[in-house]
């Protein structure tokens, strides 16, 4: 039996951007260490103590629209983030077969949607280095409908821009919350990520089944 939904049963695909169709190291290798060193240089620091302090800060806005959101973090950091982004930009990457994906999920007529936390600054970067946004019917920000997809009512506010039947929608994300989130609003379909940064552990997606490769759901 196959473990995956059966695309007969899917309508609408939203898929997530980073850690998903994208390599998570890129925002990874961003957050955790460009922003460290460039913070450390700005206010005088060792990048240790850049690297906790930042630590804190992220901690306290994790999950929340401010988190993904390039605006808030230059003003809080006094550092231009999306201009940082652009110096490393170079390790923006798409997952393997994720084009293919992309493609043959076209070639059968289903709706195929982005939905991301990703900010509008850090979208057009990143679509810029891919070409992805070729792929979508639709793509959809949450710094426009003013909610992050961890919170239970962006579901209901993306129903009202990208109208979907939750029955026959099918969600790939690496985050469980947001999963989470989509499930308590009735999407039937979800499958998460066994491996968003390539060059991180797997992780533990608890009751979610979890892609390795999206040669394992690709249409034939």
């Amino acid at each position: 039996m196959n473990k995956y939904p059966d695309w007969q049963d899917i309508d609408t695909v939203f898929l997530d951007l980073d850690g998903t169709l994208l390599d998570l190291h890129f925002d990874n290798h961003f957050w955790l260490e460009h922003v460290p060193v460039r913070y450390a240089e700005k206010h005088g620091l060792t990048t240790d103590e850049a690297s906790k302090a930042l630590m804190e800060r992220y901690s306290e806005v994790k999950g929340r629209l401010e988190w993904y959101c390039v605006d808030f973090w230059t003003r809080e950091l006094e550092l231009d983030i999306e201009q940082l982004k652009h110096e490393v930009s170079h390790k923006i990457a798409v997952h393997p077969q994720v084009r293919e994906f992309l493609q043959a999920i076209r070639d059968i007529d289903k709706r195929v949607v982005l939905v991301t936390n990703a900010h509008p600054a850090s979208l057009s970067l990143k679509m810029k280095k891919t070409g992805l946004n070729t792929y979508f019917d639709c793509m959809i920000n949450a710094h426009d409908l003013g909610l992050a997809k961890e919170h239970d009512g962006f579901w209901r506010q993306l129903h009202v821009v990208e109208p979907y039947d939750p029955a026959s929608t099918l969600l790939i994300d690496d985050n469980l919350e947001v999963l989470e989130s989509a499930e308590h609003f009735g999407i039937a379909h979800l499958l998460a990520i066994s491996a968003p940064d390539s060059q991180g552990a797997v992780v533990e997606t608890q009751r979610y089944l979890a892609l390795e490769s999206f040669a394992e759901i690709t249409p034939s």
